[in-house]
């Protein structure tokens, strides 16, 4: 008989003749759906979000690694120019360029030459001819016409890259010329050349106006020369990947090009010899010295890839000349992003086979019973009234099912009999009897389906809540597998600190949607609780999400605690609120300022709550502006703000039951005043 009642199991018919699936499958689709289908839909949507999460961050780094390089480069142009107009003014250089004859003057050039590491340091007069030179390194004559001559013949000192051939460089000093040459390497992925060898130099190039008496006037110029300046870029990499801020196996690199040439970098060719001559890949000179663009992406560096941020050099014609590249070796991030990936699949799939078969076990034990039943009574109706199902009572409710399915047919079946007995002498009460069967089969049939729904429903809650136990237990060996790792690996936990956060996040999230399924499937068991927080503790966190930009503006923080009572306000949305203000405060002291916060306990019609100020001393907005600040998507940081900022604030305060309004005027400061109300206490 179950061997019938499977075979028929696929479909079944429905009064009006259409076939749908049997429970068997439709259990079955239940049960597997979640482990097999939204499970892993859910795992595949949060990985790739993953993935373009871990390579943003990449790209932010290389993008601060580039703005810490472009800073270092700009400051040597400042420096070397300051430098050069505070020797034009000093009494020693007025002095010497005074006195006749000149004898002390190449000798004080010479001595400050090697004081301030220039390559080269002369006098031109007013007609561009050399006066005097440190060394002797200068040409005869200079052409005034450069830009930075031109400036500085002008009355202005200032300083800028230039590209000097190697014949101005020969002039200047033979061994400038030969130091600036190098023999071009054949490079992968470089666009095609025909050149062997750059003869050229990048130089930094500064000159400053020198005003003597009786009008008279000089212009001291001076320069470095870039090509093979080893120092230079050991010392922007030494300051971008300082030790610890790479993972172990990754490699911090810096350099400097002329065109699409390697003129001076830490770049290897291989052990011991660097990678000077070398050429960048097509694809990056196409978009930096092409377009002018900044690259922030992977690329091909000599031999390997990394993750690569490229920014154009322009010379004092404004023209792209050359590139400044940081970066750090690809390999081990890739790896560990792998190794994660690997973790997460690996995880999923030991839950799934030690929770399907329990699925299936458990799924049997419904939908096997009920086609037993199904094929007793399609038996029976067949005209085979010893038909039976022959499950036992075992006090569960398709048990009781089945066992008094079993007592009503033995029933009709006795029914049955009399009836035949009696035949044709109580015909007119067969006639009668036949219908109040008929009436109590109909409502049998009825309690019948009303029972099964009534087990398919309580089967699918156990279901789900069985699901989500599962799914808990490997999460919490996960965390504290993970607590347990960080205490193993001790300090060198902070080198993998973002993996680890990663990993916490995400079973954090998987934890969340566990929750919320067996609130579904178990209501009763959970109860909501309001958060709170308390302001000076979250002010306190907030601050070193903004420390870097106070110290970069150079913002002094005012503090006053004086509120006992706690916020009705989630800590995450309350940390929100304060950074969104703390940021647009620092926004407005762009020259420095004072960022005050402060806290007190204080009623509002009637309600306790706290009030809350958050003050600086910066720009200010006139009307107009203020108005419309709480409005989305309105900004006056055109390129840098989405306008959501301080509507996303106006909606967390206004639905947490508090109140916010501004206090602002040009050149006087702005200040936001926010009220909470008051978390309840219990004693």
């Amino acid at each position: 008989m179950t061997s019938r009642a499977e075979a028929a199991a696929p479909a079944v018919s429905t009064p009006g003749g259409k076939r749908r699936l049997s429970v068997r499958y439709r259990l079955l689709a239940i049960a597997l759906l979640p482990t097999l289908v939204i499970i892993p839909l859910l795992l595949g949507v949060t990985m790739l979000r993953w993935n373009a999460k871990f390579d943003g961050v990449l790209n932010s780094k290389v993008r601060s690694d580039l703005t810490v390089a472009h800073q270092y480069f700009s400051r040597i142009l400042e420096n070397t120019s300051e430098h050069i107009s505070a020797l034009g003014e000093s009494a020693a250089f007025q002095a010497s360029v005074s006195g006749k004859p000149l004898e002390g003057l190449p000798g004080l050039l010479e001595e400050k030459r090697r004081g301030l590491k220039l390559d080269f340091l002369y006098v031109i007069e007013e007609n561009g001819a050399v006066l005097a030179a440190a060394d002797g390194m200068a040409p005869d004559r200079v052409d005034l016409s450069k830009p930075v001559l031109s400036r500085a013949a002008g009355g202005l000192p200032n300083a800028a890259v230039d590209i000097f051939t190697n014949v101005e460089l020969a002039a200047i000093s033979p061994q400038l010329a030969e130091r600036a040459s190098l023999e071009l390497i054949a490079t992968a992925n470089a666009a095609p050349t025909s050149a062997e060898q750059n003869s050229d130099g990048m130089v930094v190039h500064a000159a400053s106006p020198v005003i003597l008496g009786e009008g008279r006037k000089l212009i001291l110029a001076g320069g470095i020369l870039l090509n093979r300046n080893l120092e230079f870029i050991d010392t922007i990499n030494d300051l971008v990947y300082q030790s610890g801020s790479l993972p172990e196996g990754s490699q911090g690199t810096a350099t400097l090009f002329l065109d699409d040439i390697r003129i001076s970098t830490n770049v290897r060719l291989f052990e011991g010899r660097r990678a000077l001559g070398t050429r960048v890949s097509a694809e990056v000179r196409d978009a930096v010295l092409g377009e002018g663009h900044v690259w922030l992406a992977r690329a091909f560096v000599v031999n390997d890839w990394y993750i690569s941020a490229y920014e154009p050099i322009v010379d004092s014609h404004g023209e792209r000349v050359g590139m400044l590249y940081v970066g750090f070796l690809e390999t081990p991030f890739v790896q560990t992003k792998y190794i994660t990936i690997a973790a997460v699949i690996g995880t999923f799939i030991a839950v799934a086979a030690l929770s399907i078969p329990l699925f299936l076990k458990w799924a049997g034990g419904i939908f096997r019973p009920l086609e037993r039943m199904a094929d007793t009574i399609n038996t029976v109706e067949a005209g085979n009234l010893e038909a039976r199902t022959g499950i036992p009572d075992r006090g569960d409710e398709i048990s009781q099912v089945a066992s008094h399915l079993d007592g009503l047919l033995t029933q009709v079946q006795e029914r049955d009999r009399r009836l035949r007995e009696w035949n044709d002498e109580l015909n007119a009460r067969v006639e009668e009897r036949t219908a109040e069967l008929r009436e109590a089969n109909r409502q049998l049939e009825n309690t019948t389906k009303q029972l099964v729904m009534s087990e398919k429903l309580a089967a699918i809650g156990e279901i789900t809540a069985g699901v989500a136990h599962e799914i808990n237990n490997p999460i919490a060996v996960i965390q504290g597998n993970l607590e347990v790792l960080r205490d193993i690996v001790g300090d060198k936990a902070k080198d993998a600190a973002t993996e680890f956060r990663l990993i916490d996040e995400q079973t954090e999230r998987v934890n969340q949607i566990v929750t919320k399924l067996l609130q579904f499937a178990r209501p009763d068991e959970f109860s909501g609780s309001e958060e709170t927080s308390a302001p000076a503790e979250v002010f306190l966190d907030c601050l070193p999400l903004v420390r870097h930009m106070l110290r970069k503006n150079a913002i002094e923080v005012k503090r006053e605690f004086a509120s006992k009572h706690r916020v009705r306000i989630s800590r995450t949305e309350f940390q929100q609120v304060l950074v969104n203000l703390m940021v647009n405060a620092i926004h407005a002291m762009p020259g420095g300022g004072t960022l005050a916060f402060s806290c007190r306990d204080e009623a509002h019609n009637g309600v306790e709550g706290v009030a809350i100020v958050v003050q600086d001393t910066g720009t200010g907005m006139p009307p107009e502006v203020s108005a419309r600040i709480f409005d989305p998507f309105y900004t006056t940081k055109r390129g840098a703000g989405t306008g959501l900022g301080l509507s996303i604030t106006h909606m967390l305060v206004n639905s947490a039951g508090g109140a916010i309004n501004v206090e602002t005027a040009p050149a006087i400061g702005t200040t936001f005043r926010l009220w909470l109300p008051a978390a309840p206490t219990y004693n």
